[in-house]
Parts: C-alpha cells; sequence; structure tokens
C-alpha cells in the first residue's frame, strides 16, 4: 500500500511533552483519515520533531452519504455547523420526519487531497499541553515550527497553513528535512520513511526513541564497567527524559569532587538527577560512586574532554549548594524544629502540621502495641517525623523528606529505631516500594496513612471518579501492603474512632480539624469500606477471587463488619477455597435457591426473620432440615470464634442434602398462611446461618 511520511520539525520541544504529542499525531490522524484504513502506523518522536509513518489506501472510495441533521426549526448555527462538517450546501438538505436531512454521492477522492484537507485544521487544534506564539499569526505550536515534511506515495502532499487572510508563519508542506543541529545542519530531501530515517541517521539523529535509550543504557552500562562501577539504581522515566533531550546520544563519564563524598548519597543522588539528569553510579560493594553518568548531545574532537569537565564543574557548584543545606540544617536539633510546624499549613480544614503529628503521635501510640512497638519509641518517632519539613534540605528538595529526617535524627543522637522509622513513614510509596518491617516504623506508617485517610473523609474530599489528588487510594493500599505483608492483626474500626475522638477533642479545642459533622458519625464505616474496596481490587488485580472477599466482608455476624484485615483474608481464603469444590458449589446452588425463593416472597408479606416454630413443622424434610440446620449453625458459630474459617464453611455443607429434599418434597407456598410463613422462617434462618460466613449473594456467576 502507499506510504504516508508526516515530520513536524520544530525548536526543541520538552521531553515530557514528546511521547504524548507523537500518540495524540497518530489518534488524530487514524481519526480523520478513518475511512482510508491507516495501517502500520510508526510514530516517533524526539527533541526537535514528531512525525508518523503509516500505510493507508491511495483514494478515498466514492459513496453514498446520508446523514441525518438537526431538527427543523434549529439554530441557524446549527445548521451552518453540520452544513461546514459535511462540506456541503445549503440546497443539498431535504426535510424528512422532522429533521434535515443530507443525501449525496461522493465521487471517489485522492488520498493526496484528502490529506491536504484535513492536516491544517488538525494541526491548528492539537492539543499541545502549553503553546506559544510567535511572530504575527495566530497558530501556535509548543515551540516554533520550522518545516512540515509531508509524502504520500514518494510524492509531497501539497498544503499550507494560512488561513483567512493568517499566514501561519508561511509554513507550507514539502519534502525537506534537517539533520543534526551541530553535526549535519541544513535541510535536504527525501522520497520515503525508509530514506528519511536511514539518511537522519547518516546526519547523526536517531528518529526512534527507543533506540536513544537503547544507545544511552548500553553504553553508560559499558562506560561503567570500565571503570568498575555500575548504575546506582534503573531509572525508566530518567532514561526516558534523557533520550528526549538527545538527538545523538553521546554517554559519557564524569568524576565528583572528593570533597562532597561524606555528603548523604540521597542528597547527592538527588541533586543530580533533578538539576542536571545525570545518573548515579555505585561501587560493587553497593557504596555511592565517585563517578556519575550523563549524555551529551554532540559527539566532541576531544572525546569529550571539555564536556565533562564543564559538568564536573556545574555538579561542583549544585553540591556545594547542598554542603551548605546538610551544614546548616545540623546545626538546629530536629525537636527544635517541631514548634514551626505549627506554621506550616497541611490543609486548611485540617491545619497545620503541628495539629497533623498531634493526631500522628495519638494512633502512633494506639497502634504500638499492636505492633509489639515500645510506645516511647514509636511517639517519639511519630512526633519527629515531619520536623524536617522545615529544614533547608527538605525546602530546595522535597523529595528527602524523611530521609533528611532520618539522617538529622541520627545526628541529634536520637534511637536508631526511631530514624528508621522517619525515613520509612511514607513507604511505601509506590507498588515497587519496600513496606516498613520494624515495628517502630509500622506504628508510624500505619499511623500517618491512617491519619490522612480519616482527615480527608472527615472534611469531605474523597476521591471521586479518577481524581485522587490527595493520593488516598495510595495511603490504603499502603495500610492493605503493610498489614498482609507483616500479617499483623489490627483492630481497624477502634483506630478510626480514636482518630474520630481525638480530632473532635482538637475541633472543641478550635485547635485544627474542621470536619463535616455527619462525615465523623460515619467515618469509621466509610473509611473501613474504602480500604476493604482497595483491596478488592488489589486481590483483582492479583487474579484472586475479588468477590469471595465482597461476600465475606458482608457477612453479618454480631459483630458487624470485619475489620480485622489478616482475618479478612484467611476468610476469603478459606471460603475461595470451598466454593472451588463440588461440595461448595452445591452449597453455593442451595444458598440462591433459598434467596431467590425469599426475595420474591419478600416483596409479598416479608420479612421473615423470626424463628420458625417446631410446632409448625408438619413434613420429615422440614423437620430434618431444621434439624440440620441448628446443629450445624452451632458447629459453624464454635469454627469461628476459634477462626477455623474452612471448617466453619464446611460444616454448613451438609445442608445440601436436606436441603433439596425440602425443595423436592415441600411446598413453600402452602394454602395455610401459618405454614407458609414458618416454611419461609426457616428459610431465612438458612440464609442468615450462610450469611454469618459469608454473603453468598454477592459471588459472581462464572462459566463452568
Amino acid at each position: 500500500m502507499p506510504e504516508l511520511l508526516l515530520e513536524l520539525l520544530s525548536e526543541e520541544i520538552p521531553a515530557r511533552m514528546q511521547d504524548r504529542a507523537a500518540e495524540d499525531l497518530a489518534r488524530l490522524l487514524k481519526e480523520a483519515l478513518a475511512p482510508l484504513d491507516l495501517s502500520a502506523v510508526r510514530s516517533f518522536h524526539g527533541p526537535r520533531r514528531i512525525a508518523l509513518a503509516a500505510e493507508l489506501a491511495s483514494a478515498l472510495p466514492a459513496r453514498h452519504v446520508r446523514e441525518r441533521g438537526p431538527r427543523l426549526g434549529a439554530p441557524e448555527a446549527a445548521v451552518a455547523g453540520f452544513l461546514r462538517k459535511h462540506g456541503a450546501e445549503r440546497a443539498e438538505l431535504i426535510e424528512e420526519a422532522g429533521y434535515w436531512v443530507l443525501e449525496r454521492e461522493e465521487k471517489a477522492v485522492p488520498t493526496a487531497s484528502r490529506i491536504a484537507q484535513v492536516l491544517p485544521p488538525l494541526l491548528r487544534r492539537f492539543p499541545w499541553p502549553k503553546s506559544m506564539r510567535w511572530d504575527t499569526s495566530s497558530f501556535t505550536w509548543v515551540r516554533p515550527l520550522r518545516r512540515i515534511l509531508c509524502l504520500f506515495d514518494g510524492a509531497v502532499v501539497p498544503f499550507t497553513l494560512a488561513e483567512n487572510g493568517d499566514d501561519g508563519h508561511g509554513l507550507v508542506s514539502g519534502d525537506l528535512t534537517e539533520g543534526h543541529r551541530f553535526h549535519a545542519s541544513g535541510a535536504f530531501a527525501v522520497r520515503s520513511a525508509k530514506e528519511w530515517e536511514r539518511t537522519l541517521k547518516e546526519r547523526r539523529v536517531l528518529v526512534s526513541a527507543e533506540e536513544r535509550q537503547e544507545r544511552i543504557r548500553a553504553e553508560i552500562a559499558r562506560l561503567a564497567e570500565r571503570a568498575q562501577v555500575r548504575l546506582a539504581e534503573t531509572d525508566p522515566a530518567l532514561l526516558a527524559e534523557v533520550a528526549g533531550l538527545v538527538e545523538w546520544p553521546v554517554p559519557l563519564l564524569g568524576t565528583i569532587d572528593a570533597a562532597f563524598m561524606d555528603l548523604p548519597p540521597e542528597v547527592m543522588q538527588v541533586t543530580m538527577r533533578l538539576n542536571q539528569r545525570y545518573f548515579a553510579l555505585a561501587k560493587p560493594d553497593g557504596g555511592f560512586a565517585q563517578k556519575f553518568a550523563f549524555v551529551a548531545n554532540i559527539a566532541a574532537e576531544d572525546g569529550g574532554a571539555a564536556i565533562i569537565a564543564g559538568n564536573e564543574r556545574v555538579l561542583r557548584a549544585r553540591l556545594a549548594d547542598a554542603r551548605h543545606f546538610w551544614d546548616l540544617d545540623r546545626h538546629m536539633r530536629l525537636e527544635a524544629r517541631v514548634p514551626k510546624l505549627e506554621h506550616v499549613t497541611f490543609h486548611a480544614r485540617l491545619g497545620s502540621q503541628g495539629a497533623r503529628v498531634r493526631r500522628i503521635v495519638d494512633l502512633a501510640r494506639a497502634i504500638a502495641p499492636a505492633v509489639k512497638a515500645p510506645s516511647a519509641l514509636a511517639e517519639r518517632a511519630a512526633e519527629l517525623a515531619k520536623a524536617d519539613l522545615v529544614s533547608g534540605m527538605v525546602g530546595e528538595f522535597p523529595e528527602l523528606q524523611g530521609v533528611m529526617g532520618s539522617y538529622y535524627a541520627l545526628n541529634d543522637s536520637e534511637p536508631e529505631s526511631v530514624a528508621v522509622a522517619i525515613r520509612e513513614h511514607y513507604a511505601p510509596r509506590g507498588p515497587e516500594d519496600a513496606v516498613p518491617t520494624a515495628p517502630v516504623s509500622i506504628a508510624v506508617a500505619l499511623a500517618e496513612k491512617l491519619d490522612l485517610l480519616c482527615g480527608f473523609f472527615a472534611v469531605g474530599e474523597k476521591p471521586t471518579g479518577s481524581a485522587d489528588p490527595y493520593a488516598l487510594r495510595r495511603a490504603a493500599l499502603g495500610i492493605i501492603r503493610i498489614v498482609r505483608e507483616n500479617g499483623l492483626r489490627l483492630k481497624l474500626v477502634k483506630l478510626i474512632e480514636r482518630w474520630r475522638d481525638f480530632a473532635r477533642l482538637e475541633h472543641a479545642e478550635e485547635r485544627a480539624v474542621r470536619p463535616e459533622p455527619r462525615a465523623l458519625e460515619t467515618l469509621p464505616g466509610q473509611v473501613l469500606q474504602f480500604i476493604v474496596e482497595r483491596l478488592r481490587v488489589q486481590l483483582r488485580a492479583e487474579g484472586a477471587r475479588h468477590d469471595v472477599l465482597a461476600a465475606v466482608f458482608a457477612a453479618k455476624g454480631d459483630a458487624g463488619e470485619d475489620d480485622d484485615l489478616t482475618r479478612l483474608l484467611a476468610r476469603t481464603s478459606a471460603v475461595a477455597a470451598l466454593l472451588g469444590t463440588e461440595t461448595g458449589a452445591d452449597l453455593l446452588t442451595a444458598y440462591r435457591r433459598a434467596a431467590n425463593i425469599l426475595r420474591i416472597e419478600e416483596k409479598k408479606d416479608g420479612p421473615f426473620h423470626k424463628r420458625p416454630d417446631a410446632a409448625l413443622l408438619r413434613e420429615p424434610e422440614e423437620k430434618a432440615l431444621a434439624a440440620a440446620l441448628g446443629k450445624a449453625r452451632e458447629e459453624a458459630e464454635a469454627m469461628l470464634k476459634d477462626e477455623h474459617f474452612e471448617r466453619a464453611f464446611e460444616v454448613l455443607s451438609p445442608l445440601r442434602g436436606p436441603l433439596d429434599a425440602f425443595f423436592d418434597r415441600v411446598t413453600v407456598n402452602a394454602k395455610e398462611p401459618e405454614l407458609r410463613r414458618n416454611r419461609l422462617q426457616l428459610l431465612q434462618a438458612l440464609r442468615s446461618t450462610i450469611d454469618r460466613i459469608a454473603d453468598l449473594s454477592k459471588i459472581e456467576a462464572r462459566d463452568e
């Protein structure tokens, strides 16, 4: 099939915008040229260009068009818009069933003509996050657009960006592109995507972002191995960003001034990454190396010596700034910074960071015994956890909060467990981050995340749809991972209630929280439900039976919903295991049959919550079911109390036989009202007995 090649050459495009721009270009062209069946689409992006190569039909075939437009009597602007959309005239519209209808025969249109028609408006509305104006034209682009290369089947597709007297910067399509700005400046013509890619490579431009990334990765690894060091960490985001800054990547190694090697490794790493886009390197033993890697955009004649010297000089200045903050911060004890948190706003309705620290301290005090942490150490770590927010280093590098606090705590001779807890209290920050395992760290990390959830739920700032500005889903997942991976037994509702009581006290004293009164009443249930829903999503991602979790969480036990996540998961595992057996499947079938009958009859004169009257059990089958149910219920209650969850469900499985016999030989809707009600009460007793273990109505139907 004929080939389309489109390249948009501009001044330097911010690296963070390139990939999305290439995706948008492909998407918009597919939509605009949909009838032409774009295929074999390849997108390219780099510092100075976004491009696309694709195959498509040579012509838009002739077709019969019938489109219903606005209603008769619709505003003239609506009719005009419909006509403009289809390139039609008013005379081509007919009236039909109260609508304007466009019906016509369209001739075949050459693909080149269609491309020339759709590209100018497409480029004028291109969705850059930010665009700029230059010269006098109203046409905007992320940076000044310099050339448009557009070829179809080897020939230029002619079009201009001029529109309604606006010259569009004089931009017209052509067959010219440009190589590397320094190594091979000047324009040259191409006739195909293959020639374009090959010739640009000869002129020191790698158009494939993936190829640039691979070259950077491989060359840094080679240079590092030769210097007997290695990359300190895998950083795909940094690699992608650097690949978006260079057209011809030339990795080089520099040396860090020995005078700065006593700085915390995290400080040097963040300084290099954020300020200079450098790659930190490590020694074979894992220690921070005195080398760093960076990527130049030219192959210098001196082998990069001058470039290396310049980058070493820049890094020296950056590290000198970091040294200043490091030395200055250590002159003040961490605990002396805590009062300053009263003047740092956390949230308008949740008070200052100081108020937040008081809540975290109270929660950590409550959590400590449950995780076998010394209460005094947990409280101390919670008290100091946020103090580094008012340090100079964290003010300069917010990414280091927690990390710097741990260094400053050790500098102040705080216990090591306190310093570790300060470092880890934000963990886990993401799915790849390790969870805290030390008791004091666990207590403070859980307290920090529970305060976040309780606080924002209390003031009505819950996540909606995909919006989660306060990362509450991440906080809930953090709690889940800490509990699961450490096998903790926590009563979450009691902790949430404790937070609520403390917040009420703070509010009464006008010190912090200004909650929604109704939200506080329902807070425990809301927060617990949110956490369990995150757990259900996590189980689904793991391929586990998330519907079983929903069924177990909805179980109607004496204590209400189970707020012990470890026990909840154990119950879920037990129920899921039994449902996977023939016995479990039989019990589920029986439950559904009883539940269906009850659902229908409850609409008439339910509910049927009273215990069945033994004197009204007439038939042998209903007597047998009642006897079996009484025995199973008693045994199941005992097993639940001892947390033998698999056995609790298993003792209910023999109910299937008596229940089948009951359905086969007993008329539930008997003519005698008292018999009918008593039999429905018997079925309700069966349903409520099973519901104490799991609400099986929430189990999803599955293909056998």
